[in-house]
């Protein structure tokens, strides 16, 4: 009997372990999708995206190594619109330049697919990954074969007539790389501290909040597609007014929404206005319930990041999207969508209580 029991322990704490490896695995992941990300934004930023005009997902691994490798590679470009149109004269040194930003992003999301599969298959063979995880980590690796698709069909837009890639599947892109890096969090979250949630009211709005971040971020992917963060580089007006003029002049209508500069960038703006609201009254209705320790980290760290968030928004208006300043932005919006998804894991880890000063 007293075996049996210690055999039951011994289980209890392996599986415990096995989590805890698993998600320290996962948050490694994350942490390599968030450099992919911020790699990303540098390579949209210096113009980088279009220098390598075939997609080869194991043999681009290996960048030219020789004079003639390089010649050959300057060839296939000048064929492009992108040479052509913008970037006629450029010498072999400058397309070097590009071309690294673009191989290094390309061999990071090869790096983190590795990442992921290896490790994947030596947990799944040794029994360390439990049943109802399983699907949960077969989709993320779907989902991000999905990304690399998505990719290059990104950059192939960019290779046709028009040398700059859609704005929309720019988005996409963005988006798509925003949610694998939110579900593996979430899971890794779930098996560091479990995954019993109690969604009170506050925690259905920490919820809304994370959507309303996500949302926040899709317009932004579309301000940066569209190159709208290059007009009207004032605050808080607009070419001197709080709503510019034009904002409605597209037909239909709805394509103001995403083909019109001064539309683009107002609703972007009146969104981060609408997501610093957010963030401080959750915050202060949070704090108000007494959470856990956990949790007002987590409330802490929201409540700085989005003043951060903010300030490197106007800076990167102000200063014409210089790349430091813009990278920083990009990178900071996915440090607040990982604190939102903190605060709303903790929050909806607690049961309701009564106001502490009740």
């Amino acid at each position: 009997m007293q075996a049996s029991v210690t055999s039951e322990a011994m289980a209890g704490t392996s599986a415990v372990q096995a989590r805890k490896r698993i998600a320290v695995w996962l948050l490694i992941v994350c942490a390599m999708i968030f450099s992919m990300v911020v790699l990303g934004g540098v390579t949209r930023l210096t113009e980088s995206g279009l220098s390598i005009v075939t997609w080869q997902p194991v043999m681009g691994v290996v960048p030219p190594l020789t004079h003639q490798a390089w010649e050959k590679e300057f060839t296939e470009y000048q064929a492009y619109p992108e040479y052509q149109k913008k970037n006629k004269g450029m010498t072999l040194g400058e397309f070097k330049h590009i071309y690294w930003f673009e191989y290094c992003h390309r061999l990071l999301g090869r790096l983190i697919g590795a990442a992921f599969l290896l490790p994947l298959i030596y947990f799944w063979a040794t029994g360390q990954v439990e049943r109802r995880l399983k699907p949960r980590l077969a989709v993320a690796f779907v989902l991000g074969g999905l990304q690399g698709l998505l990719g290059w069909y990104m950059v192939e837009s960019g290779l046709v007539n028009n040398p700059d890639v859609s704005p929309y599947r720019l988005t996409a892109h963005l988006g798509l790389a925003f949610i694998v890096y939110a579900y593996l969090f979430w899971i890794a979250l779930g098996l560091l501290w479990g995954r019993e949630r109690t969604w009170s009211g506050l925690a259905k709005g920490a919820a809304c909040l994370t959507g309303l971040i996500f949302f926040q971020i899709l317009l932004g992917g579309l301000v940066a597609g569209t190159n709208a963060g290059f007009s009207y580089n004032t605050w808080p007006d607009m070419a001197g007014s709080f709503i510019p003029k034009g904002i409605m002049f597209l037909h239909p209508w709805y394509m103001n929404f995403l083909a019109n500069d001064a539309t683009i960038q107002f609703q972007h703006r009146m969104v981060a206005y609408l997501v610093v609201i957010s963030v401080f009254v959750l915050y202060v209705k949070a704090r108000w319930t007494a959470p856990a320790r956990h949790a007002v980290l987590a409330l802490n760290l929201l409540a700085g990041m989005v003043v951060l968030q903010a300030a490197l928004g106007i800076l990167t208006l102000l200063l014409v999207v210089p790349i430091p300043v813009a990278a920083a932005h990009q990178a900071g919006a996915l440090l607040l969508f990982t604190a939102s998804l903190f605060a709303t894991h903790r929050i909806a880890a607690e049961r309701p209580t009564a106001p502490k000063f009740a």
